[in-house]
């Protein structure tokens, strides 16, 4: 039997990611986010969704690029870490060891940890509440090649051991089930 509860945001799992952003090395900053996603196909857009007092809101809002940098089990540290302090009171950066790398497109870091990286431009923002909405055009993402597989140039998700958020905790992804149109496939 199911009972009635409160409405919340409830709909988990989601990507734990960092967002990394600045024009210049004095400014850059990261924040941990889960409330992010993918608006459309084409032309490739997605959205992130933070709280507008963050450090990093102004720094977008600014620059209006910033970069979605995918997590690990090894950066899984990191993630929380940068979630929960202020880069108004730490260099984020340095403080975790992580590397600030070149975007080919936005002036935003990407995090050389990371396995993928999505370099973004703000199209608009929209002000929700508690949150303000980034909806972003994707312009372009690098992609750490050992985890590009070779037969179909697919990225290896299991193999980058991302990291997912629910409800407060941190999971690694596990196994492949299946994938996208098996259940109706026929069988030779």
């Amino acid at each position: 039997m199911k009972i009635n509860w409160k409405p919340g945001t409830m709909i988990y799992p989601l990507p734990a990611v960092m967002i990394s952003c600045g024009s210049e090395p004095s400014e850059y900053n990261i924040i941990t986010a889960s409330w992010v996603g993918t608006l459309c196909t084409n032309p490739p857009m997605c959205y992130i969704s933070i709280r507008p007092e963050r450090n990093s809101a102004s720094i977008i809002k600014k620059n209006m690029e910033f970069v979605i940098n995918l997590t690990t089990r090894s950066l899984a540290y990191a993630t929380d870490w940068c979630g929960v302090v202020s880069g108004k009171d730490h260099r984020k950066f340095e403080a975790m060891n992580l590397t600030p790398g070149k975007a080919l497109i936005v002036s935003a870091p990407t995090i050389e940890e990371s396995p993928l990286s999505i370099e973004c431009r703000v199209r608009e923002i929209l002000s929700l509440g508690s949150h303000e909405m980034y909806i972003a055009d994707v312009v372009n993402i690098l992609a750490d090649e050992q985890y590009i597989d070779a037969s179909s140039q697919a990225f290896d998700m299991q193999k980058a051991e991302l990291l997912a958020y629910a409800h407060g905790k941190y999971y690694a992804l596990g196994e492949m089930i299946g994938q996208f149109g098996w259940s109706v496939k026929k069988k030779k």
